[in-house]
């Protein structure tokens, strides 16, 4: 494929995942309303109440299965989408505060795409973090781990040579 046609199909996809962010945001406003669920609810006693009418037949039964189940399939991926740009937008926001605060360490940035195992290892070290601050009787007095594991040490010290004196 040469460069013309690739940034053809490019433009293509850029306009329909356009299109569909439009869509979908569309459609989670509006479902997450009121008056989406009054409409819900009425459908389904508007289908309640015509069951005597049909006899409670199996057609009848049909449709509210049948329409319940193409609704769920179709709004899934119209909440993962939404969760999607929930969650981009999120870590976006998180990773600019971490940038811009001077105390923090950038090395949380973009921790979104690291694996399980890298996580669950960044997790101890913050269990770490939180069990320090525990002991400093202030959750407040550190910000990070380096910081946290020296201030401890040195009030440890400090500590040891009042003692000691």
């Amino acid at each position: 494929m040469n460069n013309s046609a690739m940034k053809k199909s490019s433009r293509k996809k850029s306009v329909i995942a356009q299109k569909f962010n439009q869509f979908t945001n569309w459609i989670t406003k509006a479902t997450g309303t009121p008056t989406a669920f009054l409409l819900a609810l009425l459908i389904v006693l508007v289908w309640g109440i015509c069951g005597p009418v049909f006899h409670f037949s199996e057609v009848w039964q049909l449709v509210i299965n049948t329409g319940t189940t193409i609704v769920t399939f179709l709004m899934m991926f119209v909440i993962q989408q939404s969760q999607n740009k929930d969650t981009m937008a999120l870590h976006l926001k998180l990773n600019e505060l971490i940038a811009a605060n001077e105390n923090t360490s950038n090395r949380l940035v973009g921790s979104e795409d690291l694996s399980d195992e890298e996580l669950e290892t960044i997790k101890k070290f913050y269990v770490k973090l939180s069990s320090l601050a525990k002991k400093e009787k202030d959750l407040f007095a550190t910000h990070s781990l380096d910081e946290a594991a020296e201030q401890h040490a040195e009030k440890h010290e400090k500590i040891f040579e009042k003692k000691s004196e």
